[in-house]
């Protein structure tokens, strides 16, 4: 039996607005965002800087709410869930990889990819935490803390992090926004293996239109529209 284009939605925005109030007034940072991502499909947003990507990219990922409009993610209304649910969700089915790394700074390599498994209380996670690891390049730095990594390594560390609990999405924040060109290559590289093996969905937020030309599609976003879609 076919599935449904609704089972096949991994993401869906309507109308999603997004206002600060600052002073007297509202200040309107995403204006009617409409847009679906399909289970499988790597998804690319640009624009230039404070055009609305990473509030954006905070609101699919259930990191922040909209003001108006709704969002579904997985299936689930994540728009009317409180933060508690929201962390569910997001801890079931969502990876992350940030420009910054967000890797714990008194954890190993090991420990920090291990993090998700042990929140979500599964067995055998230090087993799957060295099979990533190894398969990022990082089987003899296991050991090593963040500050004994160099960035492209610490990158590798996230990358096997927002992998290992089998993420149904995977929302990558300018992943080489921190490194420089030599680097960053090796790391797209990467990612986009690790995604295509796992046969995980990914939206990318980066300001690099090379980068962003690798994915399936090209969302442009400007002064909070979506202003262009590319295939």
């Amino acid at each position: 039996m076919m599935e449904s284009s609704e089972s096949l939605s991994v993401l869906r925005l309507n109308e999603v607005k997004k206002a600060y109030h600052s002073g007297h007034e509202d200040l309107e940072v995403l204006k009617d965002i409409s847009f679906e991502v399909k289970s499988g499909e790597t998804v690319s947003i640009i624009g230039p800087s404070g055009s609305g990507k990473t509030t954006l990219l905070g609101i699919c990922a259930g990191l922040d709410q909209p003001t108006s409009g709704s969002v579904s993610l997985c299936g689930q209304d994540i728009s009317k869930m409180g933060e508690d649910e929201r962390a569910e969700v997001r801890n079931a089915s969502v990876g992350f990889v940030f420009q910054n790394f967000q890797l714990m700074p008194t954890l190993t390599a090991l420990e920090n990819v291990m993090v998700p498994l042990e929140l979500r209380g599964e067995k055998g996670a230090r087993k799957h935490a060295e099979e990533l690891l190894a398969k990022v390049g990082l089987k003899d730095r296991v050991s090593h803390y963040p500050i004994q990594l160099s960035g492209g390594e610490q990158q590798r560390v996230a990358l096997a992090r927002a992998f290992v609990n089998r993420p149904s999405i995977l929302f990558a924040d300018e992943p080489t926004g921190n490194l420089d060109s030599e680097t960053s290559v090796p790391i797209v590289d990467l990612l986009f293996d690790l995604n295509k093996n796992s046969g995980t969905t990914l939206v990318l937020v980066t300001h690099d239109l090379e980068l962003a030309k690798t994915t399936d599609r090209l969302l442009r976003i400007d002064r909070g529209r979506l202003t262009e879609v590319e295939t």
